[in-house]
């Protein structure tokens, strides 16, 4: 049975997937279309088994579904709105890459 996480159960779960590049490219492929993991494999030039840990890592998040295909599963993001999550994030990262309001940031190389 499905339970709906709490708000920060929900935040810890999508930090804990995009703390890796891999599954960030994931679930951007995934914002575009659903995919197979065969073909995911292959656009993202990494080993099946590699992606496939990183599927399970995404489908323990919550983030993405799977949908039985005949003898394939395809995956896709779970909600569409994670979508237009990863496109404010994209966002924001951009706006406080630019942001260089820290003082130490040129000397530090910390900001």
């Amino acid at each position: 049975m499905l339970t709906v996480a709490s708000d920060i159960d929900v935040l810890a779960r999508f930090g804990r997937a995009l703390a890796d590049p891999i599954r960030c490219r994931i679930l951007l492929v995934l914002r575009q279309a659903p995919a197979y993991p065969a073909d995911l494999a292959e656009q993202l030039g990494i080993s099946r088994t590699r992606l496939s840990n990183h599927l399970a890592c995404l489908r323990d998040c919550g983030l993405v579904v799977t949908t039985p295909d005949g003898r394939r599963t395809r995956y896709e993001l779970a909600d569409e709105r994670l979508g237009h999550a990863l496109d404010d994030l994209r966002a924001a990262v951009v706006a406080v890459a630019a942001d260089k309001t820290c003082p130490d940031g040129d000397t530090k190389g910390c900001c």
